[in-house]
């Protein structure tokens, strides 16, 4: 009887030795197999603003890690640019303005770029003054000149936009220089070019570090 139990006794051990190997060689495959199925995602930003803060919390917190996805960003400033590195493969997506891939496929290019997210419902451009105002208007901008970006820009044809929608002609009632280059649009304001300046974050705070104004701008 005695002989019995104590067989039943190292059996059940060596089940419960088997069944733990099993289980721990399995985590292991299963962790070996989770780490080598990442796949690495080189995504060209347009900017680093607060508008994508979503992404940046998801990078962090490791969200994309558990689908597997290896996110690496790279800052390419200005949605031509954004375009050039998808192009050449410098980066598998970006973040930009839809108009880039509609100048790819007018283009006559054969691989174009494909839009297939919308990430904001308005533009994020904020407005900035070299002088300060206690109550703007659009119509203070009459007669101004206002670094707004690249031509065909995203950002500058939404601003041109607002101002149609308010009564305000682009063309002839204001200057709008479209000769500065995105990520120099900063830097040349606080140079002294211009009375105002269309801005992301957090670019625009910078800007107003260096005694320059925020304005409001009607939601567009």
């Amino acid at each position: 009887m005695k002989n019995r139990v104590l067989v039943y006794i190292l059996c059940g051990i060596l089940i419960f030795i088997i069944a733990a190997s099993v289980l721990f060689d399995f985590h292991s495959d299963h962790q070996n197999n989770t780490e080598k199925s990442m796949e690495k995602v080189t995504l060209a930003e347009v900017a680093h603003t607060i508008f994508y803060a979503p992404q940046y919390v998801a990078i962090e917190n490791g969200y994309f890690e558990e689908y597997g996805i290896d996110v690496e960003l790279i800052l390419t400033s200005g949605a031509d640019k954004v375009t050039a590195a998808v192009l050449s493969g410098d980066a598998d997506i970006g973040f930009s303005g839809s108009e880039a891939t509609i100048y790819v496929y007018n283009g006559g290019e054969k691989d174009y770029l494909k839009t297939f997210a919308q990430l904001t419902q308005k533009d994020g451009t904020f407005l900035v003054s070299r002088k300060k105002y206690d109550h703007f208007t659009l119509e203070d901008l009459k007669g101004k000149s206002v670094i707004g970006g690249r031509a065909g820009g995203m950002p500058e044809m939404t601003f041109e936009y607002a101002l149609k929608q308010n009564g305000i002609d682009p063309k002839n009632d204001l200057e709008i220089d479209t000769s500065v280059a995105f990520a120099a649009m900063s830097g040349a304001f606080i140079g002294g070019q211009g009375d105002f300046v269309t801005l992301f974050e957090d670019s625009a705070t910078i800007c107003i570090q260096q005694n320059s104004y925020p304005v409001s701008l009607p939601s567009f």
